[in-house]
């Protein structure tokens, strides 16, 4: 689903996916961000309670592919949901749960 913008004539395209990260369990190994295809997933400036620079989405741009979640050594860590534009809605494909 690409659109045309009318100023510059470049192709923006929608979010397919978006990601939670919960800085409590993030360990700051920075797998998901090398392993991110479309490179959303950077560090962050801020330490949490481990002392650890945990990964942080940059808002937008994922396409919920669920690699992150999967070179995710924490496996709570990282939630990746799928976005459902025709009902503006999300469904998580890939939590702790579903790992199990």
């Amino acid at each position: 689903m690409a659109e045309l913008t009318a100023t510059n004539q470049t192709t923006v395209k929608r979010d397919r996916g978006l990601i939670k990260v919960d800085e409590q369990e993030c360990k700051g190994c920075g797998l998901c961000n090398e392993a991110c295809p479309p490179h959303v997933i950077g560090m962050s400036d801020k330490f949490n309670h481990y002392g650890y620079r945990t990964a942080v989405y940059a808002g937008a741009g994922c396409t919920g592919c669920g690699v992150c979640f999967m070179v995710c050594p924490e496996p709570s860590a990282i939630t990746v949901y799928v976005l459902d534009n025709a009902n503006a809605g999300c469904q998580s494909v890939a939590t702790a749960a579903s790992a199990a």
